[in-house]
């Protein structure tokens, strides 16, 4: 049987467990009564108030405040749990078949297989002052998803996206990057202002594969061998000036809000940026196999079967052990394999503002 655990910030409901209380061990999520069990979560990816899940059949999952319209066109439960998000209207075409999701602070993102498996289909929806929706400027709020027009460009497929707070990027199969949103620190490349409609961003030098974005800034991988990578935006933290000399071979990517990451394959996790709140990989880590990234932490499953949590853990999302709020230069275990049914793994890990995520699966 599948289970979907969260701990962490929860003012809103958007971890799912049926009440609004932040918590500090993994509980439950619990699915509306028409979808009794948790189907198997691939990918979490989180606004500032609401969850959207993704399940490895293509189907997508909210929780949280629905007031924004990023939760799509309801229905709205007075208890917290998981539903399939409802993106169109009845008579509308169905979208079925979801491969890739993001949030900004207030809106949600999804990318959609044609029926030729591409994935060309692009929706927006929720609220974006700054151009976040990607729909021309006087598109600044749509409950129901809304298709972008005449992107991806004929040919192209997206095959990674990525959102801040305020910005999204998406890579093409081509290898373009493209970017919207509130950009004026750059994070999509020159000219820096909000860009209303996917932007081409110039320059980088090398086909991107993979992007991640910090709150004001994207870092934008080649492929996972070349050692390729463009740091774009605001230099806080040394974000831009601090990458390293020589990118490692990667397993995969990802960035908090003031933090890039990047897990070799060799097991090692990379990181700089911020760490005013333990955000930095602490030393002696094991060995780990994936890396999920939150706002201000980080959740790592380790090879040994534990799932680690480190970085600002204010509202319980790196568990019950913290010191000021943080666990500083040392990680918690938040979930472990060994106490699980042996029949059961732990197959994915998520984490979103101050939330933490592990789902469990039937080996």
């Amino acid at each position: 049987m599948n289970a979907l655990f969260a701990l962490g910030s929860n003012g809103s409901g958007q971890l799912g467990i049926g009440h609004r209380e932040d918590v500090s061990v993994p509980k439950p999520a619990h699915f509306h009564p028409t979808q009794p069990d948790a189907p198997p979560i691939v990918k979490v990816a989180a606004g500032g108030n609401h969850t959207l899940l993704l399940s490895a059949a293509g189907r997508v999952y909210w929780s949280g405040d629905p007031a924004t319209g990023a939760c799509g066109l309801g229905p709205v439960t007075d208890v917290p749990a998981f539903q399939e998000l409802r993106l169109v209207r009845d008579g509308s075409e169905e979208i079925v078949s979801v491969s890739l999701i993001a949030c900004t602070w207030e809106a949600s993102f999804v990318v959609a297989r044609d029926a030729q498996g591409r994935n060309t289909k692009l929706y927006s929806l929720g609220v974006g002052a700054k151009g976040e929706l990607g729909q021309g400027e006087l598109m600044v709020r749509t409950p129901s998803a809304t298709r972008f027009k005449d992107f991806p460009p004929a040919g192209a497929s997206i095959v990674d996206m990525s959102a801040g707070m305020g910005h999204v990027v998406v890579v093409l199969s081509n290898g373009d990057a493209y970017g919207w949103g509130n950009c004026r620190k750059g994070q999509a490349g020159a000219p820096e202002q909000v860009i209303y409609s996917p932007r081409k961003v110039e320059g980088l030098g090398f086909k991107a594969t993979r992007a991640v974005c910090a709150k004001e800034l994207t870092a934008f991988f080649g492929e996972p061998g070349s050692g390729n990578l463009a740091v774009l935006g605001l230099d806080k933290w040394n974000l831009s000036s601090g990458k390293p000399a020589q990118v490692p071979p990667w397993a995969d990517v990802g960035a908090s809000w003031g933090n890039i990451y990047i897990l070799g394959t060799d097991g090692t996790l990379l990181g700089w940026g911020r760490d005013d709140h333990g955000q930095l990989p602490p030393a002696n880590l094991p060995k780990l196999t994936k890396i999920a990234i939150g706002s201000e932490h980080v959740v790592a499953y380790a090879e040994g079967g534990d799932v680690l949590s480190w970085g600002w853990g204010e509202h319980g999302n790196c568990g019950p052990q913290v010191e000021n709020n943080d666990v500083k230069g040392r990680w918690n275990v938040i979930a472990s394999s060994k106490y699980i049914p042996s029949d059961s793994q732990i197959a994915s890990i998520g984490a979103g503002c101050a939330t933490s995520w592990v789902c469990i699966t039937p080996r």
